[in-house]
């Protein structure tokens, strides 16, 4: 069986209004990937918590380092949790 994790990431650089939240939807869908993406007012970044398979998370993990082509990505923070399950489908947040 294949291990189940949680990535936690915060994407930083120009990652508003290029539709970055969006294309992490289709990233993770066409992974099996489940959890959400959402912007970060305070700072600029865009947050995205992700689960499941560790091959596909770590799949969209490499791909929120290049992002979409209108995105500039500088950095991001990753930190790795506990799989909670909680999950059905990916999904924009607001």
């Amino acid at each position: 069986m294949a291990e189940l994790v949680r990535l936690h990431a915060r994407i930083h650089g120009f990652v508003q209004g290029v539709s970055f939240r969006y294309y992490t939807l289709r990233q993770a869908a066409s992974l099996g990937v489940v959890g959400w993406a959402r912007n970060r007012y305070d700072d600029g970044s865009v947050e995205v918590v992700a689960e499941g398979e560790r091959t596909a998370v770590n799949k969209l993990l490499s791909w929120l380092h290049r992002g979409p082509p209108s995105a500039d990505v500088q950095k991001v923070e990753v930190e790795w949790e506990a799989h909670t399950g909680e999950f059905q489908r990916f999904e924009v947040r607001f």
